[in-house]
């Protein structure tokens, strides 16, 4: 049985061939947490490290019919079995694409029987899932279409800044075409909705512009009047306390850090570059609208460091305790 107040999360082990494994099992050590992944992998991680760590295979109806207790020096895990060795650490491949989609699937299903109560993911090669034929951009998406979800969106938080994105995986020339007003509302909800869980209070959210000086009253586009400004005005409507659209050259300074809790960004470098200058060590990747908790660490699988014994699990301990915070309703 699990102890009062514990939380079911599963933890994805991420791309073979990058540092995922590696903080995995740093991050196990510090964290009731189930790992999933490939065992073979995780063992010969854990020989490189020369960690003390003994890995208690389970299967999801084991996990369903008790959940395990946390021993010293004792990690439970699930194995998915796609490989029967170890990829080479620090190129992308398809055996390791398809690793780490299976990962992902089995903890998705665990989560969708109500075995876990949130999914906490280590960082996957885009690459490695097309050279799989795996056609998701990223775990957003993946998560997303894998629970019906319709009504989703990714969360960039810390405690300093958290950043809601209106677009993500998709070229820049894709961008304005995408946006709308009932995009930017469905967004600005869950942006206020989660940041609120995690802070206690429902945020100041700052919406960008999308072109310089936020369009310059229409000098620079149109956008901002067309469609950015009637979906603040429909925020402010609806209850959420949203100012813009605001330029996004201004909107992280730190008198706006100190001013706005949550910025609504409309692509991907837009948030994603101020954010990580600001939060990169402890930045987590939430997928908020899907119908169990989902964090992620804010950077990818370092290739260049796999297999070193050198990668910080800081990231991945902060999307864990975001997780439990989530489902906690409160940091």
């Amino acid at each position: 049985m699990r102890g009062p107040g514990a939380s079911r999360l599963v933890l994805t082990v991420g791309d073979p061939a990058g540092i995922g494994p590696e903080i995995s099992l740093r991050a196990a050590q510090d964290a009731e947490i189930v790992l999933t992944g490939e065992r073979c992998v995780l063992e010969e991680a854990a020989r490189r490290l020369a960690l003390d760590i003994h890995l208690e295979c389970q299967t999801l109806d084991d996990l369903a019919a008790e959940y395990p207790v946390h021993r010293q020096g004792t990690v439970p895990f699930v194995d998915t079995g796609t490989l029967t060795s170890p990829v080479p650490p620090g190129a992308a491949c398809a055996e390791g694409g398809r690793a780490a989609f299976a990962a992902i699937e089995l903890a998705i299903e665990g989560a969708r029987r109500g075995i876990f109560q949130g999914v906490v993911t280590a960082p996957i090669s885009k690459h490695a899932l097309a050279l799989a034929g795996i056609d998701f951009p990223g775990h957003t998406e993946i998560f997303a279409e894998r629970t019906g979800t319709k009504n989703f969106a990714m969360l960039m938080y810390s405690p300093k800044v958290a950043v809601g994105l209106a677009t993500v995986h998709q070229s820049l020339r894709s961008v304005p075409d995408s946006l709308s007003v009932a995009r930017i509302v469905q967004v600005g909800h869950l942006l206020g909705s989660s940041v609120g869980r995690l802070r206690g209070v429902w945020p100041r959210i700052a919406v960008l512009g999308l072109n310089p000086h936020a369009g310059e009253a229409g000098l620079f586009g149109d956008e901002e009047e067309r469609v950015i400004r009637p979906a603040v005005e429909q925020l402010q409507r609806d209850g959420l306390d949203a100012e813009g659209p605001l330029p996004p050259d201004t909107a992280f300074t730190s008198a706006a850090l100190s001013h706005y809790t949550a910025h609504l960004c409309l692509y991907h470098d837009q948030g994603l570059i101020p954010f990580k200058a600001l939060a990169f060590e402890t930045g987590v990747n939430v997928t908020m609208g899907i119908p169990f908790v989902r964090t992620s660490v804010d950077h990818g699988t370092a290739f260049d460091i796999a297999g070193r014994g050198v990668a910080d699990p800081s990231s991945l301990l902060s999307a864990i305790a975001v997780a439990k915070a989530l489902l906690a309703h409160t940091v």
